[in-house]
């Protein structure tokens, strides 16, 4: 009679500590045709469903933002699989867990020719050394690597471990996929239904909005409010805007989504687009990255790809930075937007950039030319007499102050780095310097 008894006590556990869990976990899909969302990877007919179908799983990298259904996608093949399925999470667990896992896995496949497939929760946290070490386990087939990552794997992932598995890229869920999982939620969950609470249409669409593309927040938002508003509450848009709460921007400084939006700035500002510039910057500084980050850039895009087209524009930014260390935040936005603006808008020329590029290919090419003679600097006797300084015309005591002479060593001259845009200042610029230089060929002739 007791067993019985433990039995009911058991289940009453399991019901309790369901019950508690999240909601995301609660609802989490349970079969392919449950996720919504990634139907490029697991629509009917895609090679990654048959793999699943066929039991042939190659080892994968499962890459996408927060709540995209990397782990549910890894949990719902742990079901297909007739492989011993083993979860790791490379936070919580270190190269002891590891080899314990490998040697299990060793012990399997020779004792009973059965594979294992390892899912490693946010794989990009595990060095190199610990990455490599799962190499010859691949190799051999004992484990099959089913790794979980928010990060670029093309950073960081050792290219010998992306070698050996296939990424799978999974997209931020849409609007409307969100809102079908918030009302999947809303039908199944046994504890949402027990509450009564009535959740409307706007509601559920707030959420959605609210979630970005993250199914797991959008569904603690749901529960949030539910749990709030007590049995039987209403929910509209008010109390679900109050549960999502302020987005927290996802932004890791030294990242993928880092580098993204600083390219994305700086592309936004060479085309012209201070609508979509201003809102790349917004990104970067409401998701809390060094404001010193955005005006260094801001500095070297004026250089770059200004330059002399405006020779303001260098000014303008590194005015910003100062205006910016003087008054500091949240004040230094006004700086930052007015040379974002500036800079977005002002003619673009790249010719300071091409130019010293051929310049450094020249003195890469050709070393340490001896510089001419009459412009090398003469500070003594001795100098004087080797020549240095000779023949020097100083281009201030010449009409229109311009001698035409060569200044470049002997073994490059005529040689042209400096070519001016036709844009903005640096068309004049053009025409002044396209005077100078047809002067000097003139008396190179002439000699």
């Amino acid at each position: 009679m007791e067993a019985p008894v433990l039995d009911l006590f058991d289940r009453a556990a399991e019901r309790d500590a369901a019950s508690a869990a999240p909601l995301a976990e609660r609802v989490r899909p349970a079969t392919l045709e449950e996720i919504l969302g990634q139907e490029a990877l697991l629509g009917e007919g895609r090679l990654l469903r048959k793999a699943i179908a066929r039991d042939e799983l190659p080892s994968l990298i499962l890459w996408g933002p927060p709540g995209s259904g990397k782990t549910t996608l890894a949990r719902v093949i742990a079901r297909t699989t007739r492989a011993e399925f083993v979860p790791f999470s490379a936070v919580l667990g270190g190269v002891k867990e590891v080899r314990e896992i490998v040697a299990a896995a060793e012990r399997r496949f020779t004792e009973r020719r059965l594979r294992t497939v390892l899912f490693v929760d946010e794989i990009h946290r595990f060095n190199k050394g610990q990455q490599d070490a799962f190499l010859p386990h691949l190799e051999r087939g004992t484990l099959t690597l089913i790794g979980a990552t928010t990060e670029n794997p093309s950073f960081e992932l050792t290219a010998a471990l992306l070698s050996r598995c296939r990424v799978l890229t999974l997209r931020p869920l849409g609007d409307d996929d969100v809102e079908r999982v918030l009302r999947r939620a809303l039908e199944r969950d046994e504890k949402l239904r027990s509450l009564g609470a009535h959740v409307s249409a706007e509601a559920v669409a707030a959420l959605a909005r609210g979630a970005f593309g993250d199914a797991r927040r959008a569904l603690t938002a749901l529960e949030a409010a539910v749990l709030a508003a007590g049995p039987g509450g209403d929910i509209g848009e008010a109390q679900a805007q109050e549960a999502l709460a302020r987005p927290a921007l996802r932004h890791d400084k030294s990242g993928d989504s880092h580098y993204d939006l600083a390219s994305a700035l700086i592309k936004s500002l060479r085309g012209s687009d201070p609508d979509a510039a201003l809102y790349y910057c917004a990104r970067l500084l409401e998701a809390g990255e060094e404001p010193r980050f955005v005006l260094r850039r801001l500095v070297i895009f004026a250089a770059e790809d200004i330059g002399n087209a405006d020779p303001r524009a260098l000014g303008v930014a590194v005015d910003a930075l100062n205006a910016c260390e003087l008054v500091g935040m949240p004040e230094g936005h006004l700086p930052i937007s007015q040379a974002v603006c500036y800079l977005a808008c002002a003619p673009k020329s790249n010719s300071a950039l091409t130019a010293y590029a051929a310049a450094r290919a020249d003195v890469e090419a050709h070393g340490p030319l001896p510089v001419p003679l009459h412009i090398r600097n003469a500070p003594t006797r001795l100098m004087k007499e080797l020549g240095h300084g000779k023949g020097y015309a100083y281009p201030h005591e010449a009409e229109g102050h311009h001698v035409a002479v060569e200044y470049l060593p002997d073994a490059l001259r005529g040689r042209r780095y400096y070519e001016p845009s036709k844009m903005g200042a640096e068309r004049e610029m053009g025409e002044r310097l396209a005077a100078w230089r047809e002067a000097v060929e003139a008396g190179k002739k002439k000699g």
